[in-house]
């Protein structure tokens, strides 16, 4: 665990302090500079996605297969994920790769005996062992990335989640790319990750799916390759990530008690001189569900992003200018503008409603209305380009409920501000459903998964301790 900085305190106190004698001595004045900063910074975040969707128009490039397909290490951490590990183990069995050169992990936890045993009773192809991670705190998926680690024996390593279904050819394009790395300096590809509901196997819920389906495509599509394309770093996707191994290792692995370690990881990278990039074959995801699923899960992320920010702003001149602005563009705009999209959507709906009661028109600043328009104009824009690449639905009736699922980010933004002080490694896990049944259990010769009996053969030496490097 880490405290903040002696100067990362002294900068909030003088903030804080800033704010409450200028509300206190010259309210009106702190007022109308808080607006206009959040105006100018609203329309300059607008104006940079509109950069990133005109840059990523431009493909990554192809490249030739290497004479030798690298050796490749598949790892998925998986935890309470019965109903899915079975689907899982089918999808990766698909994978279009040498199977003398893949090594595959699903890494378990000791006491997680049903996925232990659903695992067991699924047919998995040679090259794919069961590794049971060793008992330890915290209990995150990072942890359970970096007991991995040691053991993986690939030149390139993938993280899958349990709910991922990836193209077939994902790996051989990456192992492609970083055969035609001419610079030496690429660490990381980034897969884009898209999404897609199976309504068999969940209650629908139209309006929170398809907006994160939206939400996703502007990341993976238009943003993400944009930077990339502008040589900056940026916060990963937390799978389908492809990394050098030694790299990976040398920059300590994942941080374990981030719960985003993804986007840490990231910008770490970046900070100790390695490069990221991405490639075009897709992994497809589900996504979370209802209000009850979806809110815990957008809660972990911000909760990841606030002490992600407070890691890399502890030594802020370790990133460069670009990787510092990399952060504020991504992190940065990320946080602000989850804390506000409720509180102006709530203003806005309120200020129009009163002037409309009174049957007056709303005394509204041109420079405002033009802020909200472009920034809302950019949004739609970077969400209807990237669910066309992604070839997901978004039409107008999604672009005109987009404001009301942007406010509730400031609900999670809330709740996860009030967990980072309460709980800051609370891994909150999001459930996962097949998108079939799966029958994993053969009750003829059911597999006896005890902590006092000995463990099946193919499972990998849990016994043995794994380091835990973090950031």
């Amino acid at each position: 665990m880490r405290w903040p900085t002696i100067g990362q305190l002294l900068a909030l106190a003088v903030l804080i302090a800033a704010i409450v004698i200028g509300l206190i001595y010259a309210s009106d004045q702190v007022g109308s500079i808080v607006l206009i900063t959040a105006a100018v910074t609203f329309l300059a975040n607008a104006m940079w996605r509109l950069a990133l969707i005109i840059v990523s128009m431009r493909s990554p490039p192809e490249a030739d297969a290497p004479e030798v397909w690298p050796r490749y290490s598949i790892v998925a951490a998986l935890h309470d994920e019965a109903k899915v590990v079975g689907q899982l183990i089918e999808r990766l069995s698909k994978i279009d790769y040498p199977a003398d050169r893949l090594q595959g992990l699903l890494v378990l936890e000791a006491h997680d005996h049903t996925t232990i045993q659903a695992a067991l009773c699924t047919p998995r192809p040679p090259w794919l062992d069961i590794f049971i991670a060793p008992a330890g705190t915290p209990r995150t998926k990072p942890r359970a990335l970096n007991c991995a680690l040691p053991i993986a024996t690939g030149e390139i390593l993938t993280v899958y989640d349990a709910e991922d279904d990836p193209d077939p050819q994902q790996l051989k394009e990456a192992a492609s790319r970083f055969a035609s790395d001419t610079s030496g300096r690429l660490a990381c590809l980034q897969a884009p990750l898209r999404i897609r509901r199976n309504y068999a196997s969940a209650p629908p819920t139209p309006f929170l799916d398809r907006q994160f389906a939206a939400e996703y495509a502007s990341l993976f599509e238009t943003a993400l390759p944009g930077m990339a394309k502008l040589g900056l770093p940026f916060p990963l996707g937390g799978t389908s990530n492809h990394f050098r191994v030694d790299v990976l290792r040398k920059v300590g692995g994942w941080d374990a008690f981030n719960v985003t370690e993804d986007a840490d990881l990231g910008f770490r990278l970046w900070r100790h001189g390695w490069r990221l990039d991405v490639i075009t074959r897709p992994t497809w995801e589900t996504p979370p569900g209802g209000l009850a699923c979806w809110l815990p899960q957008r809660t972990r992320w911000l909760k990841g992003y606030m002490q992600t920010w407070g890691t890399h702003t502890r030594h802020p001149l370790q990133l460069g200018f670009r990787g510092g602005f990399a952060l504020a563009a991504t992190l940065g705009a990320g946080l602000v503008s989850a804390a506000l999209y409720g509180p102006s959507l709530a203003w806005f709906v309120t200020t129009v409603g009163v002037y409309s009661i009174a049957g007056l028109s709303p005394q509204t600043p041109a420079f405002a209305i033009c802020v909200l328009s472009v920034g809302t104009a950019s949004a739609w824009l970077s969400c209807a380009i990237g669910t066309r690449r992604a070839g997901v639905a978004y039409e107008v009736k999604d672009m005109l409920a987009a404001p009301f699922y942007w406010s509730l980010l400031s609900l999670a933004f809330v709740h996860a501000a009030w967990r980072l002080i309460r709980e800051p490694f609370a891994w909150d896990k999001t459930p996962h459903a097949p998108d079939q049944p799966v029958q994993y259990q053969d009750q003829h010769s059911p597999v006896d998964v005890r902590l006092d009996v000995p463990l099946p053969v193919r499972l990998s030496a849990s016994h043995v301790a794994a380091s835990e490097p973090t950031a």
